[in-house]
This record gives C-alpha cells, structure tokens and sequence, in this order.
C-alpha cells in the first residue's frame, strides 16, 4: 500500500480549511438554520449560505439571537466551522464588490463618485481597492 502524504510534510493548512468547507457549511445548516433556511435544508437539503451561516453562529455565539427550541448550543466546532467558512464568504463579496464597481464604471460613475460611495477620500483609493479585488480573484 502507497502511503500520497509523506509522515514528515506537515499538511498545508489552507488546503485542510478547504477541504472541509462544505461539511462546515452542512454542519451549521443542520444544527443551527432556521426560517426559510431550516425549510430549505429540510426540503432540499440546501444549506445556507457561507455568509449566513457565519452571522448565525455568531449570532448565537453572542447571545443576539436565541437558538431554535431543542437545538443545540453553539460548540468550539461550530465556531471552528464558521471561521473555516470565513475564506469563501470574503471571496464571495469581493466579486459581488467588483462587479459593483465594473458595473458602476460601465454606468458613466467616475472614480471620485465610487470612492464617495465606498467611503473612501479619493478616486486614486477607490482604483487602488478594484486593483486589490482583482489581484485578489486571480490570486484565488
């Protein structure tokens, strides 16, 4: 038998987080969804989405929302469950962010009314920031 992973590598971190990201996001589905979402992964087994899914258990977490009856307290895996989720979330809003700043370019917006809009004291700051997104998405 063929052992793939030398016992003297230490395992890539990264590559450990992403592997496990889908049983993280079915982990927080099954034990903590509610609402539409509890509907949803009953009917279809569809989890929430990674950025629900993280604001759940943080919301649990801090005792801003209370658990459905009879579902369990939120443990140290779910919070190990909600930052392996934390990776793809930012991924996910960094596209919609770039898409929005595309779009609003295409729309006529100059670079000072974007950065007026993102909050930021420049058009140079609002260039740099979709720089940074799409180094970011080719990165990833």
């Amino acid at each position: 038998m063929e052992n793939t992973q030398d016992a003297f590598t230490q395992p890539d971190p990264e590559q450990a987080r992403r592997a496990r990201v889908h049983e993280a996001l079915f982990r927080i589905t099954e034990r903590h969804a509610t609402g539409e979402d509890r509907d949803r992964w009953t009917r279809t087994r569809m989890p929430m989405s990674p950025h629900e899914a993280i604001r759940r258990v943080s919301d649990l977490a801090a005792g801003s929302a209370l658990p459905d009856e009879g579902a369990p307290a939120v443990d140290q895996d779910d919070l190990t469950a909600a930052l392996t989720l934390v990776p793809w979330a930012r991924a996910e809003f960094d596209q919609l962010e770039s898409g929005l700043l595309t779009m609003a370019k295409g729309r006529g917006m100059t670079w000072q009314g974007i950065a007026f809009g993102l909050g930021l004291g420049t058009a140079q700051a609002a260039r740099q920031r979709q720089e940074r997104l799409t180094r970011r998405a080719e990165e990833g």
